[in-house]
C-alpha cells in the first residue's frame, strides 16, 4: 500500500496500513496512548514531592514538543513559534490587545491573555466573581508559559485548563482542596492524604474503549452523507428522514467521546484534574473534563446540550467573549466559535444556524416551560416532548457542520425545506423575548444561582456528574471573602 501523505512520522506506516486507517490518525492515538504510559510515570517519579517544580515543567514541555514533532514534523515548529511570539506580545503590551493543537494552544493564549489582563490591569470590583478566581496576579516565566501551552498531557487534544488550575497542579497544591458541604458550596478542610486516579482512570478507559469500538463498527454504517442522498432524498418518507438524521449523527459522536475522554485520562493518569471531594468524601476527578455523555444523550434543550458538549470550549467563549460582549453576546460567541473552528464553510452555517436555535429554544422555555412543572405526569410529557425536537435540532444544526461544503450544505437544508430555520424565526418574530441584564452585580448573582441550581440537580440525581472550573472559581471566591473579613 502506498504511503499516506503526511507531515509527521511514517514509522507507523505498516500499523497504518494493517488497520486501513489514515497515518495521522494512528499516529495521534499512539502518541496518546503514550502520553498516557508516562502520565503514569510522571505522576510516579516525577511528583511534586519527588522534584522540583523546574524540573515537571522542564520534562512535561519537552515530551508535549516531542509529542507534537512526531504527529506533525515540522509543523510542530508553529505552536512553539506561536507561543514564543504571543508571550513577548503581553511582556511587550501588558496583554491589552491581544488544526486541533493549534486550536488548543489558541485558546489557551488567549485564555492566558485574559486571566492576566484581569489580575494585573483592572480593579477586583470591575470584575466578575469568576475572573476574580482565575485572575493571574504576576506575569508568568518563559518556562511556565511554554509548560501551560506545549505539556505532553495536553498539547495533542487537550482539554483547555486555567493557568491557575495548572500552575497548582504542577506545584502539587491541587491536593489540598475543599469539600462539597450540604449546602453545595465549598467547605475548607483539614489537607487529606493524596487521592489515587486510578479507578477514574479505569473508568474513562472504558468509556474510550466502547467508543471507539462503536465508531469502528457502526458510525461508518450510517454516514451523515446519505442524508443528501438523491434517492433516500426520494423515496424515505418523511418519519424516515428524521429517524436517519437523529441516528447518522448519533452515530458520528463517539470519536469525540474517545479522543476528548482519552485526553482527560490522560491528564487524571499524571495527577491533573483533581476537584476535590463531593458530599460522601469521594474524590472527584473532572475539573477539565471536556463533556457529560449521559446529559449530552438526554439533553431537553439545546442549552443543555451545549453546556455538556466540549465544556471547556463552551467555557472559554463564555470567558473571552460572551462575559466581555457588549452588544449581541450570543451572536458574536458563535461567531467567534465559528472563526475558531476553521475556515470550512460548513462550521459558518452550523454556527449561524445554532444562534437561530439557540435563541428560539430560549424563547419557547421562557414562555412555555412554566405551565409544564407541575403535575409530574406533565413534566414527564414535558420532557420527552423536548428531548425529541432538541435531539432533531442539534442533528438538524450539525449537519454542515460534517459535511464541510456549501453545496452539500444547502442541499441537505433545502431537502428540509429550511423547516427549522423558518420555523425559529417565527418563534422570535411571534414570541416575547426577556431580555437578559448584563450588569456586574446582576451577572455575577445569575452566575451563582447557575452553580447552585447545578450543584443541587447533580446531588437530586445522585450521579457524579462532570462539573467546571467556573463552579469552582466561584465558590472558592465566596470562601476567600468570607475568611478576609473574618480576619479583618
Amino acid at each position: 500500500m502506498a504511503t499516506t501523505s503526511t507531515t509527521g512520522s511514517t514509522l507507523l506506516q505498516p500499523l497504518s496500513n494493517a488497520v486501513q486507517l489514515p497515518i495521522d490518525q494512528v499516529n495521534f492515538v499512539v502518541c496518546q496512548l503514550f502520553a498516557l504510559l508516562a502520565a503514569v510515570w510522571f505522576r510516579t517519579y516525577l511528583h511534586s514531592s519527588k522534584t522540583s517544580c523546574f524540573i515537571r515543567h522542564v520534562v512535561a514541555t519537552l515530551l508535549g514538543l516531542y509529542l507534537a514533532l512526531f504527529c506533525f514534523g515540522w509543523y510542530a515548529l508553529h505552536f512553539l513559534v506561536q507561543s514564543g511570539i504571543s508571550y513577548c506580545i503581553m511582556i511587550i503590551i501588558g496583554v491589552e490587545n491581544m488544526h486541533n493543537p493549534m486550536m488548543i494552544i489558541t485558546q489557551k493564549i488567549t485564555s492566558l491573555a485574559y486571566e492576566i489582563h484581569d489580575g494585573m490591569f483592572r480593579k477586583d470590583e470591575e470584575l466578575t466573581a469568576s475572573q476574580r478566581g482565575l485572575a493571574v496576579r504576576r506575569m508568568p516565566s518563559l518556562l511556565e508559559y511554554l509548560s501551560y501551552n506545549c505539556n505532553f498531557m495536553g498539547i495533542l487534544a487537550g482539554p483547555l485548563c486555567s493557568y491557575k488550575d495548572y500552575i497548582t497542579f504542577i506545584e502539587g497544591r491541587s491536593y489540598h482542596m475543599t469539600r462539597s458541604g450540604e449546602n453545595g458550596k465549598e467547605e475548607i478542610q483539614n489537607e487529606r492524604a493524596e487521592p489515587s486516579p486510578n479507578v477514574a482512570v479505569i473508568q474513562k478507559l472504558l468509556v474510550c474503549g466502547l467508543s471507539l469500538l462503536f465508531h469502528l463498527t457502526i458510525s461508518n454504517t450510517l454516514p451523515v452523507e446519505y442524508n443528501i442522498d438523491e434517492n433516500f432524498q426520494a423515496t424515505a418518507s418523511w418519519p424516515t428522514k428524521v429517524i436517519y438524521l437523529y441516528v447518522s449523527l448519533l452515530a458520528a459522536r463517539p470519536k469525540y467521546y474517545f479522543a476528548w475522554t482519552l485526553a482527560d485520562a490522560i491528564n487524571n493518569a499524571a495527577g491533573f484534574g483533581f476537584r476535590g471531594y463531593d458530599e460522601n468524601g469521594t474524590a472527584r476527578w473532572d475539573l477539565i473534563s471536556n463533556l457529560r455523555i449521559q446529559q449530552i444523550e438526554m439533553s431537553t434543550s439545546f442549552k443543555m446540550f451545549l453546556d455538556n458538549w466540549n465544556i471547556q470550549t463552551a467555557l472559554w467563549l463564555k470567558r473571552v467573549c460572551y462575559e466581555r460582549a457588549s452588544l449581541s453576546p450570543t451572536i458574536q460567541t458563535f461567531v467567534l466559535s465559528a472563526i475558531w473552528h476553521g475556515v470550512y464553510p460548513g462550521y459558518y452555517l452550523t454556527f449561524l444556524t445554532g444562534v437561530v436555535m439557540t435563541l428560539a429554544a430560549r424563547a419557547m422555555r421562557n414562555n412555555f416551560r412554566h405551565y409544564f412543572i407541575k403535575p409530574p405526569q406533565l413534566k414527564l410529557l414535558y420532557d420527552v416532548i423536548t428531548w425529541i425536537v432538541t435531539q432533531i435540532a442539534i442533528s438538524y444544526t450539525v449537519v454542515p457542520f460534517v459535511l464541510l461544503s456549501v453545496k452539500p450544505s444547502f442541499m441537505f437544508y433545502s431537502s428540509w425545506y429550511y423547516g427549522l430555520h423558518i420555523a425559529g424565526i417565527l418563534v422570535l418574530l411571534l414570541l416575547p423575548v426577556k431580555k437578559t441584564q448584563r450588569g456586574k452585580n446582576t451577572q455575577e448573582n445569575v452566575q451563582l444561582a447557575r452553580s447552585k441550581k447545578f450543584d443541587e440537580r447533580e446531588n437530586s440525581l445522585g450521579q457524579n456528574s462532570f462539573s467546571t472550573t467556573n463552579n469552582v472559581c466561584n465558590q472558592n471566591q465566596e470562601i476567600a471573602s468570607r475568611h478576609s473579613s473574618l480576619k479583618q
